[in-house]
């Protein structure tokens, strides 16, 4: 497996606002984090306080029951909420998970022959300069909702 240098990434956000970083990991000018890879999920559209990601996973997600691992949901699910927040933030403020509370609806199964894409809503319901407050949701490909979230993010100045 191989990805981009993370560190390089990190550096060209510093410099441009939120919503700029992700608009330019949409359109590929910025590379994405190697978890995307790991995962293999990317984003597809950003607004501000508004992201989606897809993500179609295989059976390298899969736990020892033979669905895919809720970890890789939460994960998806932490990554649109939290991207949801960075976009409204300013060039120089960061961002980090404080907590994510997951609700799990339906397993996540994949499907040999079958289109196994989620998709991965992230929004913003509360944005704020010390703390931030979004929401998400999965969705399998017939577009039933797979699990929810609510997540704080604790806002930062960089370097903090």
């Amino acid at each position: 497996m191989t990805w981009y240098d993370p560190a390089a990434s990190a550096r060209s956000s510093l410099a441009m606002s939120g919503l700029e970083f992700l608009r330019a990991m949409v359109d590929g000018t910025v590379p994405p984090p190697p978890i995307s890879r790991v995962f293999d999920f990317r984003p597809v559209s950003a607004e501000v306080g508004d992201v989606v990601f897809t993500c179609e996973p295989d059976e390298s997600a899969y736990n020892p029951i033979g669905l895919v691992h809720g970890g890789l949901v939460c994960t998806l699910l932490d990554t649109a909420a939290g991207c949801a927040v960075h976009t409204t933030l300013a060039v120089g403020v960061a961002y980090t998970s404080l907590e994510i509370k997951v609700n799990y609806v339906r397993p996540v199964q994949v499907l040999p022959g079958r289109v196994n894409t989620l998709t991965v809503h992230g929004w913003v319901t509360r944005p704020g300069r010390r703390a931030a407050f979004a929401e998400g949701d999965v969705r399998d490909a017939q577009g039933r909702v797979v699990a929810t979230a609510s997540s704080t993010c604790l806002v930062m100045g960089a370097g903090s």
